[in-house]
């Protein structure tokens, strides 16, 4: 049997962030998956007609990422075991959906490279995510 151990207060400003960034990505996706052509009235065609051919696939792992990244943000902040699962699926569908926009897409030639400043971002965001969760496990933060 594990003793729990109490967190640090950085825990919880990490896990309130969590929680939030994934809100964020939750309201993105519902943006993306049913506002698109609201989304993408006002900007060029070549860029519209890259959003609109973005295929099922990626926005399948769209929702992983965003709706395993919320449960992870929850169940940390109940600090439970489950959320290194939670934020391990997150980081492996952020991996294929990033992966396929900066590397499957002309996004780059489309839009310029500094747009995957903010896929690179959100890689990197849900890695220490998934690693931060993993020590905390070790830490015995979680029950």
């Amino acid at each position: 049997m594990t003793t729990l151990i109490k967190p640090p207060k950085s825990f919880w400003v990490i896990a309130v962030l969590a929680l939030l960034w994934n809100l964020i990505g939750v309201s993105q996706f519902f943006m993306a998956t049913f506002m698109l052509d609201s989304m993408v009235a006002n900007l060029p065609e070549v860029q519209a007609d890259m959003y609109r051919s973005i295929p099922l696939w990626y926005t399948i792992s769209f929702a992983i990422t965003v709706f395993s990244g919320l449960l992870g943000g929850i169940t940390m902040l109940l600090r439970k075991k489950i959320t290194i699962a939670l934020f391990g699926i997150s980081l492996l569908a952020v991996l294929v959906a990033q992966g396929y926009w900066i590397l499957g897409t002309d996004v780059m030639e489309v839009m310029g490279t500094s747009t995957v400043i903010m896929p690179l971002i959100v890689i990197v965001i849900s890695i220490f995510l998934y690693f931060y969760n993993k020590g905390a496990a070790k830490n015995g933060w979680f029950k």
